[in-house]
Protein backbone atom coordinates (compact mmCIF):
# COMPACT_ATOMS: atom_id res chain seq x y z
CA UNK A 1 0.00 0.00 0.00
CA UNK A 2 1.56 3.52 -1.21
CA UNK A 3 2.04 5.81 1.76
CA UNK A 4 -1.11 8.31 0.52
CA UNK A 5 -3.67 5.07 0.49
CA UNK A 6 -2.61 4.47 4.10
CA UNK A 7 -4.43 7.92 4.99
CA UNK A 8 -7.89 6.48 3.64
CA UNK A 9 -10.21 5.01 5.93
CA UNK A 10 -11.70 2.78 2.76
CA UNK A 11 -10.68 2.86 -0.92
CA UNK A 12 -13.13 4.54 -3.18
CA UNK A 13 -10.99 3.51 -6.46
CA UNK A 14 -13.38 0.97 -7.65
CA UNK A 15 -16.07 3.60 -6.81
CA UNK A 16 -14.44 5.83 -9.16
CA UNK A 17 -13.81 3.26 -11.98
CA UNK A 18 -18.08 2.70 -11.53
CA UNK A 19 -18.38 6.37 -12.96
CA UNK A 20 -20.57 7.13 -15.70
CA UNK A 21 -18.29 9.82 -17.32
CA UNK A 22 -15.46 7.97 -19.08
CA UNK A 23 -13.45 11.25 -17.53
CA UNK A 24 -13.71 9.93 -14.06
CA UNK A 25 -12.67 6.50 -15.29
CA UNK A 26 -9.76 8.10 -17.29
CA UNK A 27 -7.90 9.79 -14.69
CA UNK A 28 -8.41 7.34 -11.85
CA UNK A 29 -6.50 5.35 -14.44
CA UNK A 30 -3.64 7.75 -15.19
CA UNK A 31 -3.00 9.97 -12.12
CA UNK A 32 -3.88 7.35 -9.53
CA UNK A 33 -2.83 4.12 -10.79
CA UNK A 34 -0.10 5.40 -13.31
CA UNK A 35 -1.12 3.70 -15.93
CA UNK A 36 1.04 4.78 -19.16
CA UNK A 37 -0.85 6.73 -21.68
CA UNK A 38 -0.64 3.54 -24.29
CA UNK A 39 -2.05 1.44 -22.06
CA UNK A 40 -5.33 -0.42 -23.62
CA UNK A 41 -7.68 0.38 -20.58
CA UNK A 42 -6.47 3.87 -20.64
CA UNK A 43 -6.71 4.59 -24.55
CA UNK A 44 -10.06 3.36 -24.88
CA UNK A 45 -11.73 4.86 -21.88
CA UNK A 46 -9.69 8.13 -23.52
CA UNK A 47 -11.89 8.05 -26.54
CA UNK A 48 -15.13 7.42 -24.65
CA UNK A 49 -15.02 10.86 -22.76
CA UNK A 50 -16.73 12.79 -24.98
CA UNK A 51 -19.22 10.12 -26.11
CA UNK A 52 -20.51 9.92 -22.65
CA UNK A 53 -21.77 11.65 -19.34
CA UNK A 54 -21.49 15.50 -18.88
CA UNK A 55 -18.97 15.77 -21.80
CA UNK A 56 -21.29 14.41 -24.17
CA UNK A 57 -24.29 16.71 -23.36
CA UNK A 58 -22.12 19.34 -23.44
CA UNK A 59 -20.85 19.20 -27.09
CA UNK A 60 -24.51 17.99 -27.94
CA UNK A 61 -25.70 21.39 -27.21
CA UNK A 62 -22.86 23.24 -28.88
CA UNK A 63 -23.67 25.77 -32.16
CA UNK A 64 -22.51 24.55 -35.50
CA UNK A 65 -20.28 27.58 -35.35
CA UNK A 66 -18.46 26.17 -31.99
CA UNK A 67 -20.55 28.28 -29.09
CA UNK A 68 -22.94 28.13 -26.81
CA UNK A 69 -25.81 29.91 -26.40
CA UNK A 70 -25.25 33.38 -27.94
CA UNK A 71 -21.92 34.02 -29.59
CA UNK A 72 -21.81 37.62 -28.52
CA UNK A 73 -22.90 36.03 -24.76
CA UNK A 74 -19.96 33.81 -24.19
CA UNK A 75 -19.41 35.08 -20.04
CA UNK A 76 -21.29 37.60 -18.26
CA UNK A 77 -24.61 37.91 -19.56
CA UNK A 78 -25.06 34.17 -20.01
CA UNK A 79 -23.18 32.86 -16.74
CA UNK A 80 -21.77 29.47 -16.66
CA UNK A 81 -23.90 28.69 -19.49
CA UNK A 82 -21.59 30.38 -22.35
CA UNK A 83 -18.95 29.76 -24.25
CA UNK A 84 -16.02 30.06 -22.02
CA UNK A 85 -17.87 27.89 -19.04
CA UNK A 86 -17.98 24.98 -21.31
CA UNK A 87 -14.31 24.97 -22.66
CA UNK A 88 -13.36 25.28 -18.99
CA UNK A 89 -15.78 22.11 -18.13
CA UNK A 90 -14.29 20.52 -21.61
CA UNK A 91 -10.87 20.72 -20.38
CA UNK A 92 -11.52 19.64 -17.10
CA UNK A 93 -13.47 16.73 -18.09
CA UNK A 94 -10.17 15.58 -20.13
CA UNK A 95 -11.87 16.30 -23.55
CA UNK A 96 -9.68 15.12 -26.45
CA UNK A 97 -8.97 18.55 -28.33
CA UNK A 98 -8.65 17.06 -31.69
CA UNK A 99 -12.29 17.04 -31.49
CA UNK A 100 -13.37 19.02 -34.70
CA UNK A 101 -16.62 20.27 -31.98
CA UNK A 102 -13.76 21.43 -29.53
CA UNK A 103 -11.16 23.26 -32.49
CA UNK A 104 -13.94 24.90 -33.13
CA UNK A 105 -14.29 26.67 -29.90
CA UNK A 106 -10.77 27.14 -29.27
CA UNK A 107 -10.91 29.24 -32.49
CA UNK A 108 -14.08 30.95 -31.25
CA UNK A 109 -12.27 31.60 -27.75
CA UNK A 110 -8.66 33.05 -29.31
CA UNK A 111 -10.75 34.86 -32.35
CA UNK A 112 -13.47 36.67 -30.33
CA UNK A 113 -12.78 36.40 -26.21
CA UNK A 114 -8.91 36.98 -26.51
CA UNK A 115 -7.71 40.63 -26.50
CA UNK A 116 -5.28 40.46 -29.61
CA UNK A 117 -3.36 43.47 -28.58
CA UNK A 118 -2.21 42.10 -25.38
CA UNK A 119 -3.38 38.55 -25.05
CA UNK A 120 -5.66 38.44 -22.54
CA UNK A 121 -9.13 37.41 -22.39
CA UNK A 122 -11.90 39.57 -21.72
CA UNK A 123 -15.30 39.02 -20.31
CA UNK A 124 -17.56 40.72 -23.31
CA UNK A 125 -16.38 42.30 -26.47
CA UNK A 126 -15.67 45.96 -27.51
CA UNK A 127 -18.69 48.17 -27.54
CA UNK A 128 -19.56 47.68 -31.14
CA UNK A 129 -20.38 44.10 -30.49
CA UNK A 130 -23.37 43.23 -33.46
CA UNK A 131 -24.13 40.27 -32.60
CA UNK A 132 -23.33 38.35 -35.73
CA UNK A 133 -20.49 36.19 -34.89
CA UNK A 134 -19.36 36.62 -38.32
CA UNK A 135 -18.56 40.19 -37.42
CA UNK A 136 -18.21 39.81 -33.44
CA UNK A 137 -15.09 41.66 -32.08
CA UNK A 138 -11.78 40.73 -30.16
CA UNK A 139 -12.18 41.05 -26.40
CA UNK A 140 -12.13 44.55 -25.45
CA UNK A 141 -8.56 45.11 -23.28
CA UNK A 142 -11.18 47.24 -20.88
CA UNK A 143 -12.44 44.35 -19.90
CA UNK A 144 -9.47 41.91 -19.60
CA UNK A 145 -9.81 40.35 -16.27
CA UNK A 146 -7.00 37.49 -14.55
CA UNK A 147 -9.16 34.92 -13.66
CA UNK A 148 -10.71 34.65 -16.94
CA UNK A 149 -7.16 35.02 -18.57
CA UNK A 150 -5.77 31.95 -16.19
CA UNK A 151 -8.94 29.67 -16.75
CA UNK A 152 -8.39 30.37 -20.78
CA UNK A 153 -4.74 29.56 -21.04
CA UNK A 154 -5.50 26.80 -19.06
CA UNK A 155 -8.10 25.38 -20.99
CA UNK A 156 -6.86 25.83 -24.19
CA UNK A 157 -3.30 24.39 -23.32
CA UNK A 158 -5.05 21.36 -22.15
CA UNK A 159 -7.35 21.20 -25.59
CA UNK A 160 -4.13 21.39 -27.23
CA UNK A 161 -3.09 24.35 -27.93
CA UNK A 162 -0.13 25.50 -26.75
CA UNK A 163 1.78 25.92 -29.97
CA UNK A 164 -0.58 28.41 -31.58
CA UNK A 165 0.82 32.15 -30.98
CA UNK A 166 -2.43 33.36 -29.81
CA UNK A 167 -1.70 31.06 -26.38
CA UNK A 168 1.63 32.10 -25.90
CA UNK A 169 0.77 35.97 -26.19
CA UNK A 170 -1.54 34.66 -23.38
CA UNK A 171 1.07 33.23 -21.18
CA UNK A 172 2.60 36.57 -21.71
CA UNK A 173 0.25 38.29 -20.06
CA UNK A 174 0.10 36.28 -17.28
CA UNK A 175 3.77 36.84 -16.98
CA UNK A 176 3.53 40.33 -17.83
CA UNK A 177 0.83 41.76 -15.42
CA UNK A 178 -0.41 38.57 -12.84
CA UNK A 179 0.88 40.32 -9.66
CA UNK A 180 1.15 38.76 -6.16
CA UNK A 181 0.94 41.48 -3.33
CA UNK A 182 -0.03 40.37 -0.22
CA UNK A 183 -1.17 44.47 0.87
CA UNK A 184 2.29 45.89 1.05
CA UNK A 185 2.77 47.75 -2.09
CA UNK A 186 1.10 50.91 -3.70
CA UNK A 187 -1.77 50.33 -6.54
CA UNK A 188 0.08 50.67 -10.10
CA UNK A 189 -1.82 53.57 -12.73
CA UNK A 190 -1.74 51.83 -15.67
CA UNK A 191 -3.87 49.16 -17.51
CA UNK A 192 -5.03 46.75 -16.76
CA UNK A 193 -4.10 47.64 -12.95
CA UNK A 194 -6.88 51.08 -12.96
CA UNK A 195 -9.64 49.33 -14.90
CA UNK A 196 -10.93 46.55 -12.56
CA UNK A 197 -10.48 47.48 -8.92
CA UNK A 198 -11.83 43.94 -7.23
CA UNK A 199 -9.09 41.97 -9.22
CA UNK A 200 -6.07 44.39 -8.17
CA UNK A 201 -6.37 45.77 -4.64
CA UNK A 202 -3.32 46.23 -2.88
CA UNK A 203 -4.11 42.83 -1.96
CA UNK A 204 -4.21 41.00 -5.37
CA UNK A 205 -7.49 38.40 -6.11
CA UNK A 206 -6.85 35.49 -4.93
CA UNK A 207 -8.98 33.83 -7.48
CA UNK A 208 -6.72 35.33 -10.31
CA UNK A 209 -3.08 34.14 -8.72
CA UNK A 210 -4.69 30.64 -8.86
CA UNK A 211 -6.35 30.79 -12.39
CA UNK A 212 -2.60 31.82 -13.38
CA UNK A 213 -1.00 28.97 -11.80
CA UNK A 214 -3.18 26.55 -12.75
CA UNK A 215 -2.64 27.50 -16.57
CA UNK A 216 1.36 27.32 -15.96
CA UNK A 217 1.16 24.38 -14.30
CA UNK A 218 -0.09 22.80 -17.62
CA UNK A 219 3.25 23.17 -19.32
CA UNK A 220 5.89 20.82 -19.32
CA UNK A 221 8.66 21.96 -17.07
CA UNK A 222 11.39 21.52 -20.16
CA UNK A 223 9.02 24.11 -21.76
CA UNK A 224 9.26 26.71 -18.55
CA UNK A 225 10.75 29.85 -19.78
CA UNK A 226 12.38 31.73 -17.20
CA UNK A 227 9.66 34.30 -17.23
CA UNK A 228 7.19 31.68 -16.45
CA UNK A 229 9.50 30.03 -13.72
CA UNK A 230 9.84 33.01 -11.72
CA UNK A 231 5.86 33.70 -12.40
CA UNK A 232 5.56 30.34 -10.62
CA UNK A 233 8.00 30.86 -7.94
CA UNK A 234 5.97 34.22 -7.06
CA UNK A 235 2.67 32.38 -6.81
CA UNK A 236 4.21 29.66 -5.09
CA UNK A 237 5.43 31.48 -2.31
CA UNK A 238 2.29 33.96 -2.21
CA UNK A 239 0.12 30.70 -1.80
CA UNK A 240 2.61 29.15 0.88
CA UNK A 241 2.37 32.85 2.98
CA UNK A 242 -1.56 32.46 2.89
CA UNK A 243 -0.62 28.71 4.30
CA UNK A 244 -2.76 28.03 1.08
CA UNK A 245 -6.04 29.28 2.18
CA UNK A 246 -5.45 31.68 5.04
CA UNK A 247 -5.49 35.11 6.00
CA UNK A 248 -1.77 35.72 5.95
CA UNK A 249 -1.99 38.76 8.47
CA UNK A 250 -4.05 36.28 10.55
CA UNK A 251 -3.54 32.52 9.72
CA UNK A 252 -5.96 31.47 12.09
CA UNK A 253 -8.69 32.89 9.63
CA UNK A 254 -9.37 31.09 6.18
CA UNK A 255 -9.27 34.09 3.77
CA UNK A 256 -13.08 33.21 2.65
CA UNK A 257 -14.75 31.00 4.76
CA UNK A 258 -16.77 29.76 1.30
CA UNK A 259 -13.14 28.45 0.46
CA UNK A 260 -13.77 25.51 3.28
CA UNK A 261 -16.61 24.22 1.30
CA UNK A 262 -15.56 21.87 -1.33
CA UNK A 263 -16.67 21.66 -5.06
CA UNK A 264 -16.18 20.88 -8.69
CA UNK A 265 -16.45 23.00 -11.29
CA UNK A 266 -14.71 25.50 -9.54
CA UNK A 267 -14.84 27.90 -12.84
CA UNK A 268 -13.83 31.49 -11.86
CA UNK A 269 -14.06 30.66 -8.09
CA UNK A 270 -11.80 28.83 -5.72
CA UNK A 271 -11.62 26.55 -2.50
CA UNK A 272 -8.72 24.78 -0.39
CA UNK A 273 -8.91 22.03 -2.25
CA UNK A 274 -8.61 23.52 -5.73
CA UNK A 275 -5.29 25.61 -4.32
CA UNK A 276 -3.87 22.27 -2.84
CA UNK A 277 -4.18 20.74 -6.12
CA UNK A 278 -2.61 23.19 -7.82
CA UNK A 279 0.56 23.41 -5.54
CA UNK A 280 0.65 19.70 -5.60
CA UNK A 281 0.63 20.09 -9.76
CA UNK A 282 3.85 22.02 -9.14
CA UNK A 283 5.82 19.82 -7.51
CA UNK A 284 5.34 22.36 -3.94
CA UNK A 285 5.51 20.16 -0.73
CA UNK A 286 5.78 22.67 2.02
CA UNK A 287 4.85 22.59 5.71
CA UNK A 288 2.67 25.54 4.98
CA UNK A 289 0.57 23.05 3.15
CA UNK A 290 -0.75 20.70 6.04
CA UNK A 291 -3.02 23.10 7.26
CA UNK A 292 -4.85 22.16 3.87
CA UNK A 293 -4.15 18.71 3.90
CA UNK A 294 -5.80 18.36 7.55
CA UNK A 295 -8.86 20.35 5.87
CA UNK A 296 -9.01 18.10 3.56
CA UNK A 297 -8.56 14.42 5.33
CA UNK A 298 -10.80 16.00 7.97
CA UNK A 299 -13.98 15.72 5.41
CA UNK A 300 -13.10 12.26 4.51
CA UNK A 301 -16.70 9.83 5.26
CA UNK A 302 -15.97 6.47 6.51
CA UNK A 303 -15.87 5.45 2.80
CA UNK A 304 -12.58 7.04 1.95
CA UNK A 305 -15.16 9.26 0.07
CA UNK A 306 -16.06 13.69 -0.05
CA UNK A 307 -19.11 15.18 -0.33
CA UNK A 308 -19.55 18.05 -2.94
CA UNK A 309 -20.32 20.92 -0.82
CA UNK A 310 -21.13 23.70 -3.02
CA UNK A 311 -21.68 23.37 -6.75
CA UNK A 312 -23.25 26.26 -9.32
CA UNK A 313 -26.52 24.09 -8.90
CA UNK A 314 -29.01 24.59 -11.81
CA UNK A 315 -26.89 27.47 -13.49
CA UNK A 316 -24.93 25.33 -15.36
CA UNK A 317 -26.58 23.94 -18.71
CA UNK A 318 -25.28 20.82 -17.62
CA UNK A 319 -25.65 19.42 -14.04
CA UNK A 320 -22.17 17.96 -12.90
CA UNK A 321 -23.24 15.32 -9.59
CA UNK A 322 -25.30 16.68 -7.01
CA UNK A 323 -24.53 18.84 -3.83
CA UNK A 324 -24.84 17.48 -0.65
CA UNK A 325 -24.09 13.89 -2.05
CA UNK A 326 -20.81 11.65 -2.02
CA UNK A 327 -18.88 13.68 -4.87
CA UNK A 328 -16.44 11.19 -7.27
CA UNK A 329 -14.85 14.47 -8.60
CA UNK A 330 -14.19 15.86 -5.25
CA UNK A 331 -13.18 12.54 -4.16
CA UNK A 332 -10.45 12.11 -7.31
CA UNK A 333 -9.20 15.71 -5.95
CA UNK A 334 -8.65 14.98 -2.96
CA UNK A 335 -7.03 11.80 -3.92
CA UNK A 336 -4.44 13.54 -6.53
CA UNK A 337 -3.72 15.93 -3.22
CA UNK A 338 -3.04 13.16 -1.00
CA UNK A 339 -1.15 11.33 -3.57
CA UNK A 340 1.43 13.92 -4.72
CA UNK A 341 1.55 15.22 -1.11
CA UNK A 342 2.66 11.26 0.08
CA UNK A 343 5.27 11.36 -2.94
CA UNK A 344 8.98 10.35 -2.01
Amino acid sequence: MDAWQSLLKQDPIPWLLEAEDASIRYFTLTDLLDLPPDDPQVTSTRQAIPHSGAPARILSLQKPGGWWGKPEDFYKRSKYKGTVWQMILLAELGVDGHDPRVRKACEFVMTHVQDPESGGFAYAGRPEVTGDPAAEPAGSPERVIPCLTGNMVFSLIRLGCLDDPRLQKGLDWITTYQRFDDGGSPPLRHWPYTVHVTCWRRHTCTMGVAKALKALAEIPVERRTVAIQRTIDAGVEYLLLHHVYKRSHKLSQPAKAAWLEFGFPWMWNTDALELALILVRLGCRDPRMQEAVDLILSKQDDQGRWIMEHSFKGRMIVPIEQEGQPSRWVTLNALRVLKGICLD
